[in-house]
């Protein structure tokens, strides 16, 4: 997003974008009760529909990518896969909240796909959000976490991660949407509009999403 934000600048230099990042969960909680947005980008597509089913928002929920689940951890070889979890060298393993985060609800998916969640269950340590899962991963209180690729590739966390196979977990499929108070600030449409062209498409193959 930071180099999205840079590219429109070029384009649109008047344009100031700031940025609240959250859990999707929260956020949509946070809008709902009035919280003053523009543009909704959430990592769940289930999300933007829920506003949409309340009636806060403004035309079309657009897909702006697939994301990837992965596990990361700074300390241990993770080339072998998953299996490694159930061992003595992992005691506990960050997964963001479930019930507020995309990602951490296809972590659970995951793990139940190739039953192991109840063989770690009780090393699970919830963060409140993915960047959150990272820290728990990155300062030792997790050996390994749970992350969207993105994140991994993005940040400059150098460590070992594991591509999880999609067919574990349901699509990660992220959706934007304006919000309603959009009409006194007709940038943000613009800016909408730029997430879904062509010429970001590059920015989000990067970052190891799939693109619509």
């Amino acid at each position: 997003l930071d180099e999205i934000k840079a590219k429109y600048a070029e384009i649109s230099p008047k344009a100031k974008i700031t940025v609240n990042l959250g859990a999707s969960g929260a956020l949509v909680q946070q809008i709902t009760n009035g919280a003053d947005f523009d543009l909704f980008m959430a990592a769940d597509k289930v999300y933007p529909d829920k506003l949409k089913a309340q009636g806060i928002v403004s035309g079309q929920v657009k897909t702006y990518a697939f994301g990837k689940l992965v596990i990361w951890s700074n300390t241990l070889d993770l080339s072998k896969g998953l299996d490694i979890i159930t061992t003595k060298s992992v005691n506990r393993i960050a997964i963001a909240k479930p019930d507020v985060a995309p990602y951490g609800a296809r972590a659970v998916e995951c793990l139940k796909y190739y039953h192991l969640f109840d063989k770690v269950k009780d090393k699970i340590v919830y963060a409140d959000n993915i960047a959150q899962t990272a820290q728990f991963a990155q300062t030792g209180n997790a050996e390994v976490g749970f992350l969207a690729m993105a994140l991994v590739l993005a940040t400059e966390m150098k460590g070992s991660y594991y591509v999880l196979d999609t067919k574990s977990y349901k699509p990660v499929e992220q959706a934007m949407v304006l919000i309603k108070s959009w009409q006194s600030n007709p940038e943000a449409a613009k800016f909408m509009k730029y997430v879904l062209s062509a010429e970001c498409k590059p920015l989000f193959l990067k970052y190891g999403f799939i693109v619509p």
